[in-house]
């Protein structure tokens, strides 16, 4: 029968998506969970799985168009249907299909009503005689099913409590789900690649020492009937093997260490020669599966990612999964790219001598004309919804901007004697953006106005009870600002975990859509790529926003004990507040400003640092 596909809800306050690209044609064969499209939102680019195995038979939602949450986007027809005879029944209205599947499901049910009577009794005590069941847990709001990606624990194997069982890929996260109880591991329900619903049964633990139930090859001929794997032997002898013969080729100049682009130069031009390169990344796809060729990493390596790895010109078995299972991403590929870049490079440099080295750096300087010279593109979706929020915010809102200069030449000289120490410890360098944050985090406890949020209309000032900073993000789809909530309750090496977390996370596309709302104060580091300051356009609800410009080495004067006022080269930033006139006052603004500059020159933060 027919399965719809339909556009499922990515975020609490996503209501449409917008189609902009099918990586799947119709007539073509779809296996469960393999991407179908690409869907876009004001908040998230994503991949859409397909819910069944079968034939694409109809494309409901063209690329460039939008359709609501829930609305149909394709219909799928079963392996056992041809796709003409699926096109009837998918014109059909979703009360009719709806209808036919009562009545169909009605028969069978009229025929045998004992037997279906009798079946669900045993099925409901084997999981409570047998041992506990492991369930699909909630992993958010919006988020109803999740895909089994990998079983950690084989039947028949011990486990401890709380120890990983399986991982578990959703729209939003990809996470680990652990054992409730000790025993030992009696049935799996949910192979891997198979989806199942919150609160579905993923796999059945008894006492230790208990043996697994002759039930288990019961649920074996179940999920092969269902998924039918006799399609997946077919894309394996397709001849998708042979671009792993073409790819050595040019995939010699795409090997990270330049030796073996030295060696491999003139054996290039034999196929059978460029080979040899290859025994490095082959001890590795026995642990990663996405490791494999191109078919083999077909559960794990999507139509989009090898798309771009055949625009890059990159071979995937050379590449390291980062992704879930091994799983190789589209990061992951474009990180090769760039290596491969830096690989050619070095090979112009090597026929000279050592001097000529410094050579290539001059003509980097030079910057180089864009390919999008004298083009147009179509408006990204993310982009026209940043442009319709700074136009409302910047017409609705009374914005002024208050600068101050802070030395921070006592925070330079603390990172210079704690950052290595520091990325020991929490794992992350240390930047001057976590002293920003907790000192502007520590001013909004004390000034709680920067904090508020004015509503106009209704009369009102609200007050939030906890300060969530969202931090300002620069990614390639265009400025995205993931939150830090409850920033208030962590410290400096907190803060420096979660703002690396998030970043890496938003530029890499596996962010949620819930951890890009609900910020009440944001703070934008313009200096990373070095402006000295900006006047930043403060995002509604909020009523304030902090810019920090580039940290930069400039002689002051300063007033020394002895000799009094002198000129000395001090580390010195420009701290830029665009606020909301109607709400805060120029006083309020500069009190704040004035507590987070008095906060940084202090540079009491030993005790943070472990000093």
């Amino acid at each position: 029968m027919p399965v719809s596909v339909t556009m499922p809800r990515l975020g609490e306050s996503v209501t449409e998506g917008t189609v902009t690209r099918w990586l799947k044609q119709e007539g073509d064969t779809v296996e469960v969970d393999e991407p179908l499209l690409e869907v876009s939102t004001d908040k998230v680019d994503t991949e859409i799985p397909s819910p069944a195995a079968g034939v694409l038979s109809r494309i409901v939602v063209g690329e460039d168009e939008t359709a609501e949450v829930g609305s149909e986007l394709a219909v799928i027809a079963g392996e056992g249907e041809e796709a003409g005879a699926a096109a009837p029944q998918q014109q059909e209205a979703p009360a009719e299909q709806a209808e036919q599947a009562e009545q169909a499901a009605a028969q069978p049910q009229a025929e045998a009503e004992q037997p279906a009577v009798e079946e669900p009794a045993p099925a409901a005590a084997a999981p409570s005689g047998e041992g506990t069941p492991v369930t699909m847990p909630a992993l958010g709001e919006s988020v109803t099913e999740g895909t089994v990606t990998r079983w950690l624990k084989q039947v028949g194997d011990t486990v401890e409590v709380d120890e990983p069982l399986l991982e578990v890929s959703t729209d939003k996260v990809d996470t680990e789900i652990p054992s409730p109880v000790a025993g030992t591991l009696l049935e799996i329900k949910v192979p891997e690649d198979e989806t199942a619903e919150v609160g579905g049964v993923l796999a059945i633990v008894g006492a230790a020492g208990a043996a697994p139930a002759a039930a288990k090859p019961e649920p074996k001929p179940e999920p092969k009937a269902e998924a039918k794997p006799e399609p997946k032997p077919e894309p394996k002898p397709v001849p998708q093997p042979e671009p792993k013969v073409e790819e050595p080729t040019p995939g010699l100049s795409y090997n990270e260490p330049a030796a073996e682009t030295e060696q491999a130069a003139q054996p290039a031009k034999v196929e059978q020669g460029a080979q040899p390169a290859a025994p490095t990344p082959t001890p590795q796809r026995p642990t990663v599966p996405a490791q494999g060729g191109g078919e083999e990493g077909a559960g794990y390596v999507t139509p989009l990612v090898r798309k771009l790895a055949a625009e890059h010109g990159v071979n995937l078995s050379s590449v390291n999964g980062t992704g879930v299972g091994g799983r190789i991403r589209k990061q992951d590929v474009l990180e090769a790219a760039e290596k491969a870049k830096a690989a050619q490079a070095a090979p112009a440099a090597q026929p000279a001598a050592a001097a000529p080295a410094p050579a290539p750096a001059k003509p980097a300087a030079k910057p180089q004309p864009s390919s999008k010279r004298g083009t147009v593109e179509k408006l990204p979706r993310i982009r026209k919804a940043i442009a319709n929020r700074m136009h409302e915010s910047l017409h609705e809102m009374a914005q002024l901007t208050t600068v101050i200069e802070v030395d921070v030449t006592r925070i330079a000289k603390l990172r210079a004697q704690a950052k290595d120490s520091f990325q020991q410890r929490h794992g992350v360098k240390l930047s001057f953006l976590p002293f920003f944050a907790l000192a502007a985090v520590e001013a909004l406890q004390s000034y709680p106005i920067v904090n508020a949020r004015l509503d106009l209309a209704g009369g009102t000032i609200t007050y939030p009870d906890a300060e969530h900073l969202g931090i300002a993000v620069d990614t390639e789809r265009g400025l995205l600002v993931p939150v830090i909530h409850n920033a208030g309750d962590l410290n400096l090496g907190g803060i420096a975990k979660r703002v690396a977390d998030l970043a890496e996370r938003t530029r890499t596309n596996k962010i949620s859509p819930d951890e890009l709302a609900g910020a009440t104060f944001t703070l934008t580091n313009t200096g990373s790529r070095g402006a000295l300051f900006d006047t930043p356009i403060v995002p509604s609800p909020q009523s304030a926003m902090l810019g920090t410009g580039a940290v930069v080495k400039r002689p002051v004067v300063v007033n020394d004990p002895e000799l009094g006022e002198v000129v000395a080269v001090r580390s010195m930033v420009y701290l830029a507040m665009s606020y909301d006139h109607r709400l805060i006052d120029g006083a309020d603004a500069a009190r704040f400003l004035v507590a987070v500059k008095e906060r940084l020159e202090a540079g009491n933060f030993e005790a943070e640092l472990g000093l």
